[in-house]
C-alpha cells in the first residue's frame, strides 16, 4: 500500500488535507510509535472534516473493542457507550467494514440503546469510517458532531480521503514495529545461542565428551531442574569463570549493515 493509492482526494485541491498528509508524514519520520501518531491523527482529523468536533479511533481487541486515541472526551464517552451497549455506528464500521453514517440520530431507529446515551452528551450526527491494513480491518475512525447532517459530500471525501492516509501510515509504522520485534527476538535467539555454545565449550572440557554429549547432560540437566536451557547454560559458565556469560554481538540485518 503507498499514500497515492489510497488518495481519494488530491491533496492540492485543499489546503486542510494537504497540511494533514504533510504532518502526517512528519511524523511518521520523526516519532514512527503507534500510540503518538494514533493521538496525532484523532486531533488532525477534527481539523480535517471541520464539522467534527471529536474524533476516536477504535481498535479490535480479540472479540471486542477498545478506544486507542480520542480528541475530545466527546468521543470517549460515545465510544465506550458502543462498547457498553455492544452496538452502535463505529462498531457497525468495524465489524461490516464499511462507512457508517448517522445524518440525525433524534430520527435514527438503529442502536436503540446506544442512541439515547449519545443524545444526551450532545451527538447528534457521525460518520465512523473502517481501517484495513493488510487486507484487515482493524480499527474504525469515529467522527462525531452536534448539529444534524453535519457532514456534507465534501466533508464525507475528505473524511474518507484523510482516513486512506492515515491507514497507509499506519501500515508503515506497524510492520516497522514487526521488524524491531522481529529484531529482537533474533537478537534474543543469538544471545541464548552463544551463552548455551559456552556452557557446551565447558561441560565438553570437563567431561571430556563430544558437543552432542555436551548438549544431551545440558538438556537433561534443564529438564531436571525445571530451568530454561539457557538460564542452566548460564548457571554452568558463572560457575566455572565467577562472571556472567558475555552475550554475543548485537544482530545486524542485511538491511542495517
Amino acid at each position: 500500500m503507498n499514500f497515492q493509492e489510497v488518495t481519494v482526494v488530491s491533496p492540492a485541491a485543499d489546503s486542510h488535507l494537504a497540511s494533514a498528509y504533510g504532518r502526517l508524514l512528519a511524523l511518521l519520520a520523526e516519532s514512527p510509535i503507534v500510540d503518538v501518531f494514533l493521538d496525532h491523527v484523532v486531533r488532525v482529523a477534527t481539523e480535517v472534516v471541520s464539522p467534527a468536533v471529536a474524533c476516536g479511533l477504535t481498535m479490535r481487541r480479540d472479540d471486542g473493542a477498545f478506544t486507542v486515541a480520542s480528541s475530545h472526551e466527546l468521543a470517549a464517552h460515545a465510544d465506550e457507550i458502543q462498547y457498553g451497549a455492544d452496538e452502535g455506528p463505529c462498531l457497525e464500521a468495524l465489524r461490516r467494514e464499511r462507512l457508517v453514517e448517522v445524518v440525525d440520530l433524534r430520527e435514527d431507529g438503529r442502536w436503540r440503546r446506544y442512541r439515547e446515551h449519545a443524545l444526551r452528551l450532545g451527538i447528534v450526527s457521525s460518520l465512523s469510517l473502517p481501517m484495513t491494513v493488510d487486507h484487515e480491518t482493524i480499527g474504525a475512525l469515529n467522527l462525531y458532531a452536534t448539529e444534524p447532517a453535519a457532514f456534507t459530500e465534501t466533508a464525507r471525501r475528505h473524511a474518507l480521503a484523510f482516513t486512506g492516509q492515515a491507514t497507509a501510515a499506519l501500515t508503515v509504522i506497524l510492520r516497522q514495529a514487526d521488524q524491531a520485534v522481529l529484531h529482537q527476538q533474533l537478537t534474543d535467539a543469538m544471545a541464548s545461542r552463544s551463552i548455551i555454545d559456552q556452557a557446551l565449550g565447558v561441560l565438553m572440557g570437563q567431561q571430556r565428551c563430544t558437543a552432542k554429549d555436551a548438549f544431551a547432560l545440558l538438556r537433561k540437566a534443564s529438564q531436571h531442574r525445571n530451568r530454561k536451557l539457557r538460564q542452566v547454560a548460564a548457571e554452568i559458565v558463572r560457575q566455572v569463570t565467577g562472571e556472567a556469560p558475555q552475550p554475543a554481538p548485537e544482530f545486524v540485518s542485511r538491511r542495517q549493515s
